[in-house]
């Protein structure tokens, strides 16, 4: 799995390509990614109190994360790394 953050005016954009989707793990990623958008984050970090609204879009082949941060916030985007990195090894530890 790679991840590329832009940040833009209203928070940051996630894409990221190279799920291994042979054991599953784009599913089990949109199910992590999903969890977040219902409020049962799970990632080691305060940057979930800055998000407004978390969509989860992409392709066949990608996952795209748009994250648009509450007013007067900005979201860390060091933080959103370690979370990534964080929901990759979660995934990739479940059967």
């Amino acid at each position: 799995m790679k991840s590329e953050i832009t940040k833009n005016k209203n928070g940051i954009e996630i894409n990221i390509t190279d799920v291994n989707d042979l054991n599953g793990e784009k599913e089990k990623l949109l199910e992590a990614f999903q969890e977040c958008t219902e409020g049962r984050c799970t990632c080691p970090t305060q940057e979930y109190e800055k998000v407004e609204t978390l969509n989860i879009g992409g392709t066949e082949k990608t996952i795209q994360l748009s994250i648009k941060s509450r007013e007067n916030s900005v979201i860390n985007t060091k933080e959103i790394e370690k979370c990534l990195e964080y929901t990759k090894d979660k995934v990739s530890k479940k059967e």
